[in-house]
């Protein structure tokens, strides 16, 4: 006679899994889903900056500064827009533009630390923005692996119990609900790769656009303090543009 093997796969284990086991699961599913939606949701985000930091070197070709603001792009989620715009106001604050009389206590302040500080704060505020959900994706890649060893050891478990209580010990019957209790840990490392890889890719994106935005940012505050942006070149020339 053929020796039957009890079927196996994931439907199997859900199927003859206790309460522990599906939680597990669906918390591998959880998890797997929020790595992939941030992954979708980072992946576009960084594609966007990318095309805004093309507008940086437009920014310095432009007659005034209206009109390197309309080449820097929309202003929604646009950092470089929005280092530009900061920069602008922290001058005219420091200067008296913005409509306020009298003294300030600000006025105490150099105008470089001054606009300095504001620039430096607005490429903070996106840095900030833009390591949100990582630690989401951080914390996927360390735990996902772990949360399917313990769904593998209950799964053990809880198929010794079952072969101890039928009484028959054979190949056949210890083979597929030890099988499909590995399975618990093939889960959760087909969720963790996913997240480590994405993060590393993610971090080093940031660091891109994060350069470009400080770069831009110093520029920013030579222009706003001398008039003029400094060049990186060896003639030591600059790039007037009249101000707003």
């Amino acid at each position: 006679m053929e020796s039957q093997t009890a079927p196996s796969g994931l439907l199997e284990v859900w199927l003859q899994g206790d309460w522990v086991t599906r939680s597990v699961a669906l918390i591998l599913l959880t998890m797997s889903l929020a790595t992939w939606v941030i992954l979708l949701w980072k992946v576009l985000d960084q594609r966007a900056q990318r095309q805004f930091a093309k507008g940086v070197e437009s920014f310095w070709h432009s007659a005034d500064f209206a009109e390197g603001l309309d080449k820097l792009g929309p202003a929604d989620g646009n950092p470089f827009r929005a280092v530009a715009l900061e920069g602008r106001e922290a001058t005219r604050h420091i200067l008296h533009k913005d409509g306020r009389t009298g003294p300030q206590l600000h006025d105490t302040l150099d105008m470089s630390d001054w606009v300095e500080r504001s620039l430096r704060k607005s490429v903070d505020d996106f840095q900030a923005r833009a390591q949100s959900g990582l630690t989401v994706l951080a914390s996927v890649a360390s735990t996902a692996p772990f949360v399917g060893l313990f769904g593998t050891v209950w799964g053990i478990y809880h198929a010794l119990l079952g072969i101890g209580a039928s009484g028959q010990v054979s190949i056949d019957q210890v083979a597929g609900p030890i099988g499909e209790a590995l399975i618990m840990t093939a889960l959760g490392l087909v969720v963790a790769i996913p997240a480590v890889i994405g993060y590393n890719a993610l971090v080093r994106g940031n660091k891109g656009v994060i350069h470009q935005l400080n770069r831009f940012a110093h520029d920013l505050h030579a222009y706003f303090v001398t008039g003029a942006r400094v060049t990186a070149g060896n003639d030591g020339k600059v790039l007037p543009m009249k101000k707003a």
